[in-house]
């Protein structure tokens, strides 16, 4: 098959022709969680899209090497360096050590992603785990002029920086807002310019997570992590790096410098980035008070919810937005992913119960119908376009279900392999409906249905008649036909 994807490029704020980088693979890194707290749900959408981006990279023959990192080290909040290191303030605050509320948390958010059934990526390095690189990267670019050090903290010199490369390339904002908008360096400042960002610091004796390097004991700054991680794995220079938007403007673009700096190229040939999360039109947030976690968002213990939706519902929500676009919760929202995601697993279930024509006839345009969803997904991974197409899928299934429609076995078999690949595969959604065991499920209802036909065989319809209104409000259709009693979900 003739690969056409096409993809945006944060980069050239345009769309572009894939064109993978000469190497064995192609490689991706992604931005993972700093682990000192429960994953949130804009951390998850930015996971799950890029799942999905390496699901169907794979599907289409290439070799991916998915490198996502997770940050562990004591690196301060904020972009400028300061305030709390909350791996040190927690651990204090739980009387644990720090590495102790890494585990914990990374625990966790591998639980998340195995409920959202998301792959592992090929290679998941720890900050912590990679300290000489970053140490050796820092002196790399300090030996090329980019970066001094004051106090035993070495920064990275902006100013020099931007008499040779365009600092901005990756947002487009001007230099002079971004001068604006931070803060006249103060007397006690060490900084050069009130644009320089910190690769190493110095440790003060009450932060806990600390490392020997050539300049002081002290710990890697935030964005070096990432620039060191990504060239070991991938080179100098790879395919893709993703993340969320908010990452774009200061960590994504001082990794561009700090990697220019040391290797003279830039690091990425696609910059993707995934949108934000808002909640009724309005920013998620937790000062806002309109933020909720993954488990609250299952269970629907929170009070903006009105219930629970399962992980597969959600994954099916957020499949239903194209990864660039603003992704809204509400309960409303969610209510009609939610049975849009039941009407397509029941339709999947039913295939199998499906009767074959024995003549070589059908009512299906199955090769149109893969052609316009390759083409959706070849369009930047237009996931709400494939899914739209898919139920174009779903109503053939019912209607050939209810005897309305024609389909021999090889169109049958077919049609099984399509909805394996785009729906399973592609988009990574299993049918979690019934329950952990379909087989319980299974006997389960064939019981009731037995229980069902022994009413209407001594004619107790009233029986009859509740069993399958009492299913009916609970979800459970049941169709009587001359091959017995079938189920599905509605």
């Amino acid at each position: 098959m003739e690969k056409q994807l096409v993809l945006y490029n944060t980069l050239t704020r345009k769309k572009e022709k894939f064109a993978p980088l000469n190497s064995p693979f192609v490689g991706m890194y992604v931005c993972g969680p700093t682990v000192y707290s429960d994953v949130h749900l804009g951390n998850c959408r930015t996971f799950v899209s890029f799942d999905m981006i390496f699901r169907y990279l794979l599907h289409l023959g290439y070799k991916v090497r998915y490198v996502r990192n997770i940050t562990d080290a004591g690196h301060l909040e904020g972009d400028r360096d300061e305030g709390d290191d909350k791996f040190s303030k927690k651990a204090k605050l739980e009387q644990l050590e720090p590495m102790e509320i890494v585990q914990k948390y990374t625990l966790g958010f591998h639980e998340v992603l195995r409920l959202f059934n998301t792959l592992p990526p090929s290679i998941e390095p720890t900050a912590t785990g990679h300290i000489l690189e970053q140490i050796e990267m820092v002196q790399r670019i300090i030996d090329n002029g980019y970066a001094y050090e004051v106090n035993g903290t070495v920064y990275f010199d902006v100013e020099k920086y931007i008499k040779e490369h365009d600092y901005t390339v990756l947002t487009n904002r001007k230099l002079e807002d971004l001068l604006n908008n931070t803060r006249e360096l103060g007397g006690q400042d060490e900084k050069r310019g009130r644009l320089d960002f910190a690769l190493w610091i110095k440790a003060k004796p009450e932060h806990i997570m600390r490392w020997p390097a050539p300049w002081s004991v002290g710990f890697p700054g935030w964005h070096i992590e990432c620039s060191a991680m990504s060239s070991k794995y991938l080179g100098a220079q790879f395919d893709i790096h993703g993340g969320g938007m908010d990452l774009a403007a200061t960590h994504h673009t001082n990794e561009i410098a700090q990697s220019e700096a040391c290797h003279h190229v830039q690091p990425a040939k696609y910059w993707m980035h995934t949108n934000m999360l808002t909640v009724n039109g309005a920013r998620m947030s937790k000062s806002a008070g309109n933020g909720f976690l993954p488990h609250e968002l299952f269970t629907g213990n929170h009070p903006l919810l009105k219930k629970g939706y399962s992980p597969m519902s959600v994954r099916f929500f957020m499949m239903q937005a194209h990864y660039r676009s603003t992704l809204d919760f509400s309960n409303d929202a969610l209510e009609a992913a939610d049975k849009g995601y039941k009407r397509l697993m029941n339709a999947i279930t039913l295939l199998d119960k499906i009767k074959p024509s024995n003549k070589n006839i059908h009512d299906f345009d199955l090769t149109d119908l893969k052609k316009r969803c390759y083409k959706a997904m070849d369009d930047d991974f237009n996931t709400p376009v494939l899914i739209a197409e898919l139920f174009e899928a779903v109503r053939f299934i019912n209607a050939a279900y209810d005897g309305k429609a024609t389909v021999n076995q090889t169109i049958l078999d077919e049609l099984k392999s399509f909805v394996k690949i785009f729906v399973v595969d592609i988009l990574g959604l299993k049918n979690d409906n019934l329950g952990a065991d379909t087989d319980d499920a299974e006997a389960l209802m064939q019981l009731i249905i037995k229980l069902r036909n022994e009413a209407k065989k001594n004619k107790d319809f009233t029986t009859s008649d509740r069993i399958r209104e009492d299913l009916q409000s609970i979800g459970i259709q049941l169709k009587d036909s001359k091959d017995g009693t079938l189920w599905n979900k509605i």
